[in-house]
């Protein structure tokens, strides 16, 4: 009798609470189960894109106590809740294209930690001084330029999300002060619209495969408001979808007429001031996707980072900063404004921690 009761007990169970909790999910029907991952008030973010590359050559990074730790992880430990991974076409070495951007996401989902994506839509580096268009892209006139836009975008984000990979933000082009994709998408104040063409076509993709994900336009120099009114009025006028502004932020870059780094604080000041400007003029929130300083003076990039920190906290609509490249070292990548010191992240990521 008291089998036959216990049987009656389990088939109850069964029949209220469906699966059993080792089954998992089930997968829908019309795709993969995405494991959302909550998006912060606050991103405190670090790019790390350099970091497979770097382990490649067998550098490793450390925790406080001395215990070699995985960089993503070592990201989380030092106050991150974000990371932001940089995609290229068809780069020459492989490193940030979609497969490298896949196994870096993979350690992020798995942490809890929030993903932006920040395509170039080029095969290398892309900046204000330049936006070279993919070798397999080349000789593509607008219409197939924004297709070649919208496949390439489609195709990252659904590899991503094939895995089960949460993303909170993509960026449609990085540091596109004068356009992307030169010079099919170089923007004036008279050649625009073909660059707001190319990115509706990018955030259109993006609003496919995550459509809550936040698509970024991303504009350099934060410190220099005239020049960012100028692109967001432009990309306004042409009717550029995007959903946030992103803007970059290097206080103290080296000046050979000083011999030594300036100081930090007017660019800082004007910033913080300009991210006001910029959200009341576009009615957008703001977030600050690079910062960096020098990494020869910790102490000082601390001093920044905190400033602009404390002179944002009371703006709901400023979305968070990300640390560029923290993880790197002049004496490993040749790079001078990350913040670690022989595989120890310095104080400047001491802000994230609070």
């Amino acid at each position: 009798m008291k089998r036959y009761l216990l049987f009656v007990f389990a088939a109850l169970c069964l029949s209220c609470c469906g699966k059993a909790p080792s089954e998992g999910p089930s997968m829908p029907e019309d795709g993969p189960v995405v494991i959302h991952t909550p998006v912060p008030t606050f991103a405190k973010g670090a790019d790390i894109s350099w970091v497979t590359e770097m382990e490649s050559k067998k550098y490793k990074f450390y925790a406080s106590d001395g215990s070699a730790t995985e960089c993503t992880a070592l990201m989380k430990q030092l106050g991150c809740n974000a990371v932001r991974y940089r995609v290229w076409v068809n780069p020459s070495d492989g490193w940030c294209n979609k497969e490298d951007v896949l196994t870096k996401a993979r350690r992020a989902q798995a942490l809890g930690l929030a993903i932006m994506i920040d395509f170039h839509y080029s095969d290398s580096w892309c900046d204000p001084g330049k936006q070279p268009i993919p070798a397999a892209w080349k000789g593509k006139n607008l219409n197939d330029m924004i297709t070649a836009v919208r496949e390439h975008t489609t195709e990252v984000l659904t590899l991503l999300k094939g895995e089960g990979i949460d993303v909170a933000w993509v960026q449609v082009g990085n540091e596109t002060n004068t356009g992307m994709l030169w010079e099919t998408g170089r923007l004036s104040s008279s050649t625009y619209k073909d660059f707001c063409l190319l990115a509706n076509g990018g955030y259109n993709a993006v609003k496919a495969v995550y459509p809550d994900a936040l698509v970024i336009l991303h504009h350099s120099n934060a410190q220099d408001l005239n020049a960012n009114k100028w692109f967001y009025t432009l990309v306004k006028n042409g009717e550029a979808k995007y959903d946030m502004i992103g803007l970059s932020l290097y206080p103290s870059y080296w000046d050979d007429k000083l011999s030594a780094y300036p100081d930090w604080k007017p660019y800082c000041t004007s910033a913080v001031a300009n991210f006001k400007t910029l959200h009341d003029t576009y009615s957008k929130p703001v977030m600050l996707v690079e910062f960096g300083m020098p990494a020869s003076e910790p102490v000082k990039a601390k001093a920044a980072l905190e400033y602009v920190m404390d002179g944002v906290k009371s703006y709901d609509w400023f979305k968070g900063i990300f640390y560029w490249e923290p993880e790197s070292e002049q004496s490993r990548n040749g790079y001078a404004y990350g913040a670690f010191s022989g595989g120890y992240a310095t104080i400047a990521l001491d802000p994230f921690k609070n």
